[in-house]
């Protein structure tokens, strides 16, 4: 049977949906008074003392991703996707707060010369590419789109151009071999120390009051700040080696230890399409044990993600459905996040008695 602690709770009076799309400073002070009242209102317990460790990754829960004037906000099909996944999500904490042990939240975290901004390529005429081109091998090897000559030095390893112009080459092929995708020029976004890189404020609230509420300090785990690389998943970035095998990046294996330890982990966040959708594929595929047990506590929370829709330029929404489906045939579970922890299939329970 469920744990106790499995009672779902009511919403605090200050949890605001309406302010879930807007930009305001969390009164920290404030909320740490009132999680201590909840906590002893509701007899909530240190979570070190959880007979079962419940995980919560929220993947790229930023201002950038997740706010309508985002750089880079995940409209879904309903053009505000991003702004109702946080609002269920955030009620899914509140009500969770004395089953949900630790909350930890992946932060897409860049500088302004990547290899996917559009600073780091220039055409024939020393035009930088739009967001949201496509740069293929083809380009790059007849010359349609080059490395910035002025940003030679700019970045590590490769401290000429003709060697960042060989990386580049390598790189956009490398991609291609994979099979997954080209190279995509994305808006500047989630720059480092920028009000997009920020938690969404309504986010960043629940988590301040569950940290509070529990006696839990939130993980934080920084991806994508490579500038060699994409990193759409945080546990390995798109290319690990250069032109003559030299390492780029590494998988984040002591962030999946980390994960492996939950007994249960439910995730959540943006885009469903992207970084969430390639996250648990490496987690499935490349970096976790494939333990049958192991799969079976992982909890996909449907209704708060949504996927990459560009209106008259892409949508990613058939993509996100199928990962998920995909993921669901491996043993993992697709839920809803209004449906109660003690009601999800086959949960594993570290102690039933």
């Amino acid at each position: 049977m469920a744990q106790e602690t499995d009672r779902e709770l009511p919403l605090p009076p200050f949890f605001d949906p309406d302010a879930a799309g807007r930009l305001w400073q969390v009164p920290f002070q404030e909320r740490a008074e009132q999680a201590a009242a909840w906590a002893r209102r509701f007899g909530l317990r240190p979570a070190a003392e959880d007979a079962e460790r419940f995980v919560l990754m929220i993947v790229d829960g930023q201002v950038t991703f997740c706010l309508p004037r985002g750089e880079l906000f995940v409209a879904g099909r309903s053009g505000n996707g991003a702004v109702e996944d946080a609002i269920r999500l955030v009620s899914f904490i509140y009500r969770n707060l004395g089953t949900i042990s630790q909350i930890v939240l992946t932060l897409d975290t860049h500088r302004p010369f990547q290899i996917f901004h559009p600073g780091f390529w220039v055409d024939a005429a020393g035009n930088q590419p739009a967001p949201f081109t496509q740069i293929t091998v083809d380009d790059v090897e007849r010359g349609r789109w080059r490395v910035n000559p002025a940003i030679a030095g700019a970045v590590p390893i490769y401290d000429d151009l003709a060697a960042l112009e060989r990386y580049a080459l390598h790189y956009v092929r490398a991609l291609h071999e994979s099979g997954r995708y080209e190279l995509t020029i994305w808006p500047y976004h989630a720059l480092l120390g920028s009000v997009g890189h920020a938690l969404l404020p309504i986010i960043e609230e629940a988590v301040f009051f569950h940290s509070l509420a529990r006696q839990s300090q939130p993980h934080y785990e920084i991806k994508g700040a490579n500038p060699l690389t994409e990193n759409y998943s945080v546990f390995r970035p798109e290319v690990l080696t250069g032109p003559n095998g030299e390492t780029i990046a590494e998988p984040n294996r002591a962030f999946r230890d980390l994960l492996l330890a939950a007994d249960v982990l439910a995730i959540a966040g943006e885009a469903g399409s992207h970084c969430v959708a390639w996250s648990v594929d490496d987690f499935l595929t490349h970096l976790l044990p494939y333990e049958h047990d192991q799969v079976e506590k992982i909890y996909l929370l449907a209704d708060c993600m949504s996927p990459v829709v560009v209106p008259g330029a892409a949508d990613y929404t058939p993509q996100q459905e199928h990962a998920l489906a995909r993921f669901a045939d491996a043993g993992m579970h697709v839920v809803a996040s209004t449906t109660p922890i003690s009601a999800w299939p086959r949960r594993l329970v570290a102690s039933s008695q």
